[in-house]
């Protein structure tokens, strides 16, 4: 027999006698895992035993039979699914097919495509939990594998002449090139029937796993594991093919050969195998999902289905490109705009009907950014300088908006001399602190919150704010002459601020706080998986500094200005603020897939004023600027009346 089977053979007769827990395990295995695996071997070694319709390998053939009819069975014997049905008549045309020596080619396929259904209707682990120990894996295979398959894998061995079948050459290429990871691990685990292969499920998965990347690098030379190394790090599309642990570990390197071709697979292979940890350390999969969901949405654009290709160009942004864009604003936060423009424009594009060749053209766009995105996030561009310059500009960034609200309720009250009220302001900036905190927890440990989730938090808390921005502003343009503060101290002066009042000023604190410290763990969650902790909680720490003699500043400032140009003041400041909330507001929705998106570009993209270059932004600002003015000028109107009176 020339099959796999031959997996450490004579390395499981010598210490099968020492682990009986081995045997047992191959009986209680799985049914479902060692269907899969006999699925395997008949699509690998079926070619062997039949061609052109004749028997080329009696033995070969037997167990070809043999192995298809234990399928059949084995699948029978599943727990019913709504999948079953159709798996067992999958199984029982595979029997009639090896039973009629069909073509090689087809049996081969039909294996391949049932062991792939069967896997999706009875999952199992299909990827090592985390990187595999390749030095462990070298003493696993040295300790009970080389005395029958050779040091370097070529199946000559000291005790192979013994073995009859000779244990299998793992360094035979033709071989490896039709053998997945997971195939390995497979036999590793669960044995053959019917062979002298017996389970090493005493092993470890980890150890299995180990080993089955070791034996699976043999057939490559360390020079293609040098060209596949370079080519990984120059062709950011390759990663797209391999983009995890589990793509690779089930992935032939026949099939990635079809996908792109010789020599550059067997290369891939070689490096990949040989060094998995260049996988896990990829930047994050969004990317992929990006990639994968824009081409998709181009495919049904041209097929017609407009409605399908808006829904996947979404899905690009919200499942693919959003949950990375805290760690590339970090990095490069103009490319960040770039490829957020460029997204918003192609649905834009989608939504109003453009033409195909038009969409092609913004994809292919997309597609060029993405590889810049792809080097700038790859590991080597990060370093402790940019963790902590990205953790201090973010904080800084978002706190400030936030800190000038709260600095003008604190001045506000302190002016008025209800420092009894104080308590409602600390509340709610103090809660809204804790509540980003257990967001980041919760998010971190619990629950994955998803790209939309995140835009229409913070594209609603940000038009809340701004609604109540106005009406705090309004109020304070009204009290910004000494005549409107003077009655208003005379008709006010036992409750200037009723119990009502100081729960809306706890409301507003606690909003437009939440709301920046939302957007910040969002970027500091994304810093701290990129490593250089120590860097980045410096960066953190510098902002907070900054952040306090900042307040300190203002409230220092605002002690000394007389009570008039304090209201008028933070009057104005107000009112910018909930201009540029709006237009944050409305993007946010926007990407969050609530509005359309009409491109802008004779616009700039001004973030820090909330300036997005769309017309729905545009005259979301314009329209809040104008209810603004008006109630500014309605509010001092009544007050200069009021006064009088």
């Amino acid at each position: 027999m020339t099959a796999l089977s031959r997996l450490l053979f004579a390395a499981a007769i010598l210490v099968v006698s020492h682990f009986p827990s081995a045997a047992a395990a191959q009986e209680t295995a799985p049914s479902a895992e060692v269907a899969w695996r006999l699925l395997d071997y008949i699509a690998v070694d079926y070619p062997g035993a039949v061609s052109a319709g004749r028997i080329v390998s009696p033995s070969e053939y037997s167990e070809m039979r043999e192995f298809s009819a234990s399928v059949r069975g084995r699948i029978h014997a599943l727990p019913a699914t709504a999948a079953k049905p159709q798996l067992v008549s999958a199984a029982g045309a595979l029997v009639a097919a090896v039973d009629d020596k069909a073509d090689p080619a087809a049996v081969a396929q039909q294996a391949r495509r049932l062991a792939s259904d069967l896997l999706k209707a009875y999952p199992v682990p299909l990827a090592p939990r985390q990187v595999p120990d390749l030095k462990r894996g070298a003493a696993l295979y040295a300790e009970q594998c080389a005395s029958c398959h050779g040091v370097t894998g070529h199946g000559d061995g000291p005790d192979a002449a013994q073995l009859n079948p000779p244990p299998i050459a793992f360094a035979d290429i033709d071989r490896a090139k039709q053998r997945s990871l997971f195939g390995l691990y497979q036999v590793i685990t669960q044995g053959l029937d019917g062979t002298a292969m017996a389970s090493f499920a005493h092993l470890s998965s980890e150890d299995r796993w180990a080993l089955a990347f070791h034996v699976g690098g043999f057939a490559y030379s360390q020079e293609m594991e040098r060209e596949g190394s370079n080519a990984w790090r120059a062709r950011p599309d390759l990663r797209t093919r391999l983009p995890d642990l589990q793509a690779l570990a089930q992935t032939t390197p026949a099939a990635l050969a079809a996908q792109i071709g010789e020599p550059q697979a067997a290369q891939l292979t070689a490096y990949l195998r040989r060094h998995p940890e260049a996988v896990a350390a990829q930047p994050p999969s969004g990317l992929i999902v990006a990639r994968r969901k824009l081409g998709e949405s181009l495919t049904a654009y041209e097929a017609g289905d407009r409605k399908r290709a808006e829904e996947l160009a979404l899905s690009a942004y919200l499942d693919g490109f959003e949950p990375i864009e805290p760690m590339l604003r970090s990095r490069d936060g103009a490319l960040m705009a770039k490829v957020e423009g460029g997204m918003g424009a192609l649905r834009a594009s989608i939504g109003r009907g453009a033409p195909a060749a038009e969409v092609a053209a913004q994809v292919r766009h997309l597609e060029g950014l993405f590889d810049q995105v792809d080097k700038t996030l790859a590991p080597d561009q990060a370093s402790a300088a940019s963790a902590f310059l990205g953790a201090f500009t973010i904080l800084l960034r978002e706190g400030v908006e936030a800190l000038l609200i709260v600095i003008a309720m604190i001045a506000f009250l302190r002016k008025a001399e209800r420092q009894d009220v104080l308590p409602y302001v600390h509340a709610g900036w103090v809660l809204a602190l804790a509540g980003g905190g257990l967001t980041w927890a919760a998010a971190t440990y619990l629950i994955s919150i998803s790209g939309a989730s995140r835009e229409l938090t913070e594209g609603f808390g940000s038009l809340v704010s701004a609604v109540v921005l106005i009406s705090v502003g309004v109020w304070m343009h009204g009290k910004a002459q000494a005549g409107a503060w003077q009655a208003y101290i005379r008709d006010k002066l036992s409750a200037a601020l009723s119990k009502r009042s100081a729960w809306f000023l706890f409301l507003l604190a606690f909003v437009v706080v939440y709301r920046e410290v939302f957007e910040t763990i969002l970027f500091y969650a994304a810093l701290w998986s990129d490593g250089a902790q120590v860097a980045m909680l410096a960066g953190a720490a510098s902002a907070v500094v900054c952040l306090g003699l900042i307040a300190w500043a203002l409230l220092s400032y605002s002690k000394r200005l007389p009570i008039t140009q304090f209201f008028a003041y933070s009057s104005l400041l107000i009112a910018v603020l909930a201009v540029i909330l709006a237009g944050k507001g409305v993007a946010g929705l926007q990407e969050a897939g609530m509005l359309p998106v009409r491109p802008l570009t004779a616009l700039p993209r001004v973030e820090v004023l909330g300036i997005f270059p769309t017309w729905e932004g545009l005259v979301a600002q314009l329209s809040t600027l104008a209810v603004v003015a008006i109630a500014f000028w309605a509010a001092g109107r009544r007050a200069r009346q009021h006064a009088r009176a």
